[in-house]
């Protein structure tokens, strides 16, 4: 059920009086709804990126050598960011890279198993099957109900353990689902069976005021370009000081004899401007906006969305929209798709394709256990307009696919778009 308050928010002004999304370099042209895959970059950033490109590529030479000091400094204001200790936190292009770091630290004895859940990122759990290949182990998906309470999340997590786990992976804020797991609880029942954790926290920064508070997870990984909005190519990993002496970067270079986290600065001629153009981006909204009251507004406007959006959905298709999940993320929230509309990961790139192209509206479709979720998140640039434009225009055409579908279920999703719109056309 939603929680929380369903009035809409006033739009979030910055200190001029402009509207939030005359910062950001997103096409107006189009309802931007999909915060959360791949964040958004404000233009000021953006410019500032771009000054650091043309001083890259003016003098090479100049700026390679005074690369790693410039890195180490923008690395601490990101750790101060995320409330950590810098010598904790090193630079990594994004989550999965920083994933495929640890479990290419590991040491696997043969045989060894790593758990993972079915709320897991699908390039996550590819990563760690990868791994266990080298030693002939096995990758074991845990279910974990949508609606599991925290409590019921570390007991199902924890009796799945066996003498060969080698590691449990876990999501902070789930993907495909928009829902928090209990990362500080998890880590201290695992340290006890002696299991290391690995925290897959991509949504977490800046969603989460504190995202490492009170965890002791062996390592963490989370984007900057999410929830922060820093140029894409930015995320951090952090270390607990029993292991971080273990993690290198994929490529290794000059930086190879230095200790961690001071040996991801050097990478050999790699582009670090979207690292070092971090700081920019999270400054910047705590001047325009504050960080505290940036995130009050998105999770205000994401219940008013939801809200909004089921009831417009339940009265169109007759069917329950409210998804019944337990802790969700502040600032993502699911919508139940009709049933049998979206049963597969295709689908739900058709239907967000149909929503794209067809309707002007980037979304997040997600396809979990075989049913379809409509993803909603929020930043400081969306409006209630935007889920209001949404609930009058989409949930309709929604609706209508979901029709044809239920009538003929023989018919592929493609099919059925393919159908709508020969209908639509036919009476326009």
């Amino acid at each position: 059920m939603t929680t929380g308050t369903t009035a809409a928010p006033r739009p979030m002004v910055d200190g001029t009086g402009r509207p939030a999304m005359a910062l950001w370099t997103l096409d107006p042209s189009t309802i931007h709804l999909n915060h959360g895959s791949f964040g958004a970059v404000p233009v000021e950033t953006a410019a500032y990126q771009a000054e650091l490109g043309r001083e890259m590529n003016g003098i090479p030479g100049d700026w390679f050598s005074a690369l790693p000091g410039r890195l180490g400094a923008a690395r601490e204001r990101a750790a101060e960011f995320l409330r950590v200790a810098p010598e904790s936190a090193a630079f990594v292009i994004n989550a999965s890279a920083g994933i495929s770091v640890v479990l290419q630290s590991l040491e696997l004895r043969p045989g060894a198993e790593i758990l993972v859940t079915d709320h897991s990122y699908g390039a996550v759990t590819m990563a760690a099957q990868r791994a266990v290949r080298r030693v002939g182990g096995v990758v074991r998906e845990v279910p974990v109900p949508l609606d599991a309470a925290d409590d019921e999340v570390v007991d199902i997590l924890t009796s799945a353990f066996t003498d060969g786990t080698a590691l449990l992976i876990v999501d902070q804020i789930t993907s495909a689902t928009a829902r928090v797991f209990p990362i500080a609880a998890i880590a201290a029942r695992s340290h006890e069976r002696g299991v290391p954790v690995l925290v897959d926290a991509a949504h977490a920064p800046a969603m989460l005021p504190e995202p490492l508070a009170g965890s002791t997870a062996d390592y963490w990984v989370g984007n900057l370009h999410k929830w922060g909005c820093t140029p894409r190519g930015a995320a951090v990993l952090v270390a607990s000081d029993a292991v971080a002496q273990s993690l290198y970067p994929s490529i290794d270079s000059w930086g190879h004899p230095h200790p961690y986290p001071t040996r991801f600065d050097t990478q050999g001629t790699v582009d670090a401007t979207a690292q070092l153009a971090a700081p920019h981006a999270l400054d910047l909204i705590e001047r325009e906006f504050g960080w505290d009251a940036a995130r009050s507004y998105m999770t205000r406007l994401v219940e008013y969305a939801e809200t909004l959006i089921v009831d417009a959905l339940e009265q169109a298709w007759d069917g329950p929209a409210r998804v019944a999940a337990a802790s969700p993320a502040p600032a993502m929230r699911l919508v139940g798709l009709p049933d049998g509309l979206v049963r597969t990961p295709t689908d739900a790139h058709e239907l967000r394709d149909v929503l794209a192209l067809d309707l002007g509206f980037q979304t997040a479709i997600t396809s979990w256990n075989g049913t379809g979720y409509l993803r909603l998140s929020a930043h400081v640039y969306n409006t209630a307009d935007d889920y209001r434009a949404f609930a009058d225009t989409a949930v309709p055409v929604i609706a209508e696919l979901a029709h044809i579908r239920s009538t003929e279920p023989d018919l592929t999703l493609d099919e059925t778009i393919a159908q709508h719109r020969t209908a639509r056309t036919a009476t326009a």
